[in-house]
């Protein structure tokens, strides 16, 4: 692999402004209005993997968005890797926060502004062009599977119907995922652990119209009100969730591993001025990096109803929503907290109102071992690349999928992310370094190759 800095030396304009062809188009799952934009960044996806030397390039279909296949299998004695990520993102909204059109990319400061170019097209297409260079140069030490869907934004629904039916089709030693981050740019780490999830929106409806808020106001319940307090009381003032049976399965991580968690570097000042905030604010008895991997939460993801336009409009009104996920750590059961929540929100309503609970999608949380090859071969490629052996360490978000491959495929996933915690994914002015880009180009092949030796 000596010729690999060389090769991407030769060639990281053209990475770069293949990319941005990439990220300009809205492939936007969660918006019917954008279903063809994101079938043309399918087309796109499947092209690139055509040009990079792959076979047997297709486009599944699905209930829903197509799912991108193609492979390469040069020897049926050697490793397969099954390459997966996604290449739908998440709506820019709301676009006045952004600094430039989040479909137009645009190069400062040494990052790429888009959305979507950290999570995930970013992280994808350094796969495709380290398979690139891997074909060009002879160097594809084993074989290699990518599917790389299109819905995982919006739960991945169809991917699980497709992984049952194509069990043959998708048989692999490991899976490698590039949708995480590191610890900074001098710092790698590999995410051995993902908290599970558990999205729902609630509806609570009072009066059957919209009411004028003086004649009625102080004698009809108000649901935007009802609604906020009933989530207020979903927390007490220790920041813990008050759901009954929500904590009776989630795991206590021993002293011993919170201390060797702690070792990570964390600077809480440099933190708190990043996000421009007084102070983090989390569950109490726990630091900041835990808050983030190792404990559930309960977070409000939207919030509505009423009157929201200029001016002054003096309703009480018959509807109140609210979006709201809980993430979850190893033990918890999605489907079983989802029970737990709908149980419990629809019991603290008072009988001013009525309470709607709709699941909307879920994942479940899980740890990764390190102690066998493919962790061990992306251990050594990092270290071989960024100079220094990377820490394992918890990931905060959650990949549902990840859970679906270990319990359909039997097969572990390497989570090997480039981009970092700052790159404002899910947020206005998403962005993904340069750097870290060319970086994981540049490291990819060295897993292939390392996969190879430690499956001997």
């Amino acid at each position: 692999m000596s010729d690999i800095n060389t090769y991407i030396e030769e060639n990281k304009d053209r990475f770069i402004e293949e990319l941005i062809d990439l990220l300009k188009i809205p492939s936007i799952s969660a918006d019917s209005a954008y279903a063809k934009d994101v079938r043309r960044a399918a087309e796109w996806v499947k092209n690139s993997l055509d040009k990079a030397g792959a076979d047997a390039t297709e486009i599944c279909e699905t209930a829903g968005h197509p799912i991108v296949y193609g492979e390469k299998i040069i020897d049926d004695s050697l490793p397969t890797v099954l390459v997966y990520g996604h290449y739908d993102v998440q709506p820019p909204d709301p676009l006045e926060l952004w600094s430039s059109p989040p479909f137009d990319p645009v190069i400062k400061n040494g990052n790429i502004y888009a959305r979507g170019a950290a999570d995930d097209k970013g992280q994808v297409y350094m796969h495709i062009k380290a398979f690139e260079y891997m074909m060009k140069t002879d160097n594809l030490p084993c074989n290699v599977k990518f599917m790389i869907e299109g819905e995982e934004e919006v739960g991945s629904d169809n991917l699980g119907i497709f992984v049952a039916n194509n069990k043959e089709k998708l048989k692999a030693d490991t899976i490698l995922i590039s949708d995480t981050s590191i610890i900074a740019n001098d710092t790698p780490s590999i995410t051995v652990g993902l908290r599970g999830l558990s999205y729902l929106q609630v509806e609570v409806t009072g009066p059957n119209r919209d009411l004028h808020s003086g004649v009625y106001g102080g004698a009809v319940g108000n649901p935007i009100n009802i609604l906020c307090n009933m989530i207020a009381s979903l927390t007490d003032e220790n920041n813990h969730i008050t759901i009954p049976g929500f904590y009776d399965k989630v795991n206590i991580v021993s002293d011993e591993d919170r201390a060797e968690m702690a070792k990570a570097p964390f600077d809480h000042e440099a933190y708190k001025k990043e996000l421009n905030i007084g102070d983090t604010f989390g569950e109490k008895g726990y630091t900041t990096p835990e808050h983030t991997s190792i404990r559930p939460t309960l977070d409000v993801n939207g919030i509505w109803g009423g009157y929201i336009g200029e001016g002054a409009k003096t309703v009480l009104p018959s509807k109140a929503y609210a979006k709201i996920s809980m993430r979850l750590v190893p033990n918890q059961n999605s489907k079983e907290i989802t029970q737990l929540f709908k149980k419990h929100f629809e019991s603290i309503a008072p009988d001013a109102v009525k309470v709607e609970v709709k699941p909307h999608h879920g994942g479940e949380p899980l740890l990764i071992p390190t102690n066998f090859p493919a962790y061990q071969a992306a251990s050594k490629a990092m270290e071989k690349t960024f100079g220094k052996k990377p820490i394992p360490q918890r990931g905060g978000g959650s990949i549902p999928i990840v859970a679906l491959f270990e319990e359909e495929l039997g097969l572990k996933s390497i989570l090997m992310g480039f981009g970092l915690n700052t790159d404002d994914i899910h947020s206005p002015d998403e962005h993904y370094g340069i750097f870290n880009y060319l970086k994981g180009i540049e490291t990819i092949p060295y897993f292939f190759q390392n996969l190879v030796e430690e499956s001997k």
